[in-house]
């Protein structure tokens, strides 16, 4: 089945049960069909994509960075009207900053000329369906290993957005610390909102 044949809503039969979404991410296992990344590789190869001749830098031109999540719902482009080379563009789940984005960005910072810092994190996240504890409990129930790493999850997204905001601002690998705004985009109706 293609996408285009896939139905835009789900059907009660096509409702996931809470078992299913506990081994979520899991890779179906049906012989013979196409997988999601070939799927990608015949829609690149039909597709538009030329590389970027017209980009002859990695430095972008807006001198930006956007840190935001990984949620298949935001189309970063689209929300902020960008064009092709403008930002660079750092996904995480949750559109946390995190060590890894502190390096990504110190890299941004120091060696391709990025001045500012937007902070997007979003409305009905599947970060805030989970808790740092219960994640961390199922993977050691899993695997028999306690992830060192913060789950980083959260209940109040304005909070973990001020909280990411401020991680930027006392970070001594950041150059530019000042120049960093932290929103929230509503999912439901495409508004962005500052937080402050």
């Amino acid at each position: 089945m293609t996408s285009a044949e896939l139905p835009s809503t789900p059907t009660p039969e096509a409702t996931p049960s809470p078992e299913a979404t506990s081994t979520a991410g899991t890779a179906p296992e049906t012989e013979g069909a196409p997988s999601a990344i070939d799927e990608l590789l015949l829609r690149h190869d039909q597709g538009p994509d030329h590389g970027a001749p017209e980009v002859p830098t990695p430095v972008p031109s807006l001198h930006l960075a956007i840190v935001t999540c990984m949620d298949a719902r935001i189309k970063v482009f689209d929300v902020f009207g960008l064009r092709h080379g403008e930002a660079h563009i750092l996904r995480n789940a949750g559109g946390v900053v995190t060590d890894d984005v502190i390096r990504s960005l110190s890299i941004s910072q120091r060696k391709l000329a990025t001045r500012e810092i937007v902070i997007m994190q979003h409305t009905s996240c599947g970060m805030s369906l989970i808790t740092e504890d219960g994640f961390r409990d199922e993977l050691q129930a899993d695997t028999g290993l306690r992830p060192t790493w913060a789950v980083e999850a959260f209940a109040d997204v304005r909070e973990s957005v001020r909280q990411s905001v401020a991680r930027v601002r006392h970070s001594p690998f950041l150059r530019l610390t000042t120049a960093v705004r932290g929103f929230v985009y509503d999912v439901h109706t495409a508004k962005i909102h500052e937080v402050t």
